[in-house]
């Protein structure tokens, strides 16, 4: 039973836990680096591979993860409907990527949205981690792991929810994750249509001071 007077801050806290820069954190306190200003000046997993390298890259995307498994286990802790748990996923993914005081800048949502989802749907969840890593090793392209891959679990969930294995809400989720990568990648589709989309490589050629022993 939904109280009504939970749900707003149910999604402000969803927000405000999606707004944790893990990016930024680990920049400073592992090379004093603000991850923000390198690279495609975004605070998430991709950008920190660049800028910083696999280890600290991993930290963050474990970190960005956990803010989206947190967000929907906070709903279902204080046992609201999976309507819910969908938006309190999509405000950790809204605080993820449009953080209010870092100027509203922050990543793709990509990682948040893989956490809310191992949430909601622990196969799925962990099936797109499988699709981004092995997209990513073969093309060495993140925003096209982080773009196709999603419309890939996107389709898996409605044909599991089709044949009676997944819950609609949780796919109405994904469509909505999805759309909003997409709309957080458009300048990277126009560079991959453009065939100029870098590819994902370590951080020795970033210019960041000490990050060539990563």
């Amino acid at each position: 039973m939904t109280e009504p007077w939970l749900i707003t801050p149910l999604l402000l806290l969803s927000y405000a836990v999606g707004t944790i820069p893990s990016g930024v954190i680990v920049g400073r306190l592992t090379r004093s680096v603000d991850v923000r200003e390198y690279g495609s000046g975004r605070t998430g997993a991709t950008n920190t591979w660049r800028i910083l390298g696999w280890r600290a890259s991993a930290v963050v995307l474990l970190a960005d993860l956990a803010k989206g498994i947190t967000a929907v286990w906070l709903a279902r802790w204080l046992n609201e409907p999976r309507w819910l748990e969908v938006a309190a996923g999509l405000a950790a993914m809204a605080g993820h990527n449009w953080p209010f005081y870092l100027g509203w800048r922050g990543g793709r949502g990509v990682s948040t949205a893989a956490g809310a989802l191992t949430a909601m749907s622990p196969l799925m969840g962990l099936g797109s981690l499988l699709i981004f890593a092995v997209m990513t090793y073969f093309t060495r392209i993140a925003s096209l792991a982080s773009t196709l891959g999603s419309t890939l679990i996107l389709i898996l969930m409605a044909t599991r929810a089709w044949l009676g294995q997944e819950q609609v809400e949780y796919v109405v989720f994904c469509g909505l994750a999805v759309l909003l990568i997409w709309i957080q990648h458009r300048d990277n589709v126009v560079r991959l249509l453009q065939g100029t989309e870098r590819r994902l490589e370590g951080p020795k050629s970033a210019g960041v001071p000490g990050s060539g022993h990563d």
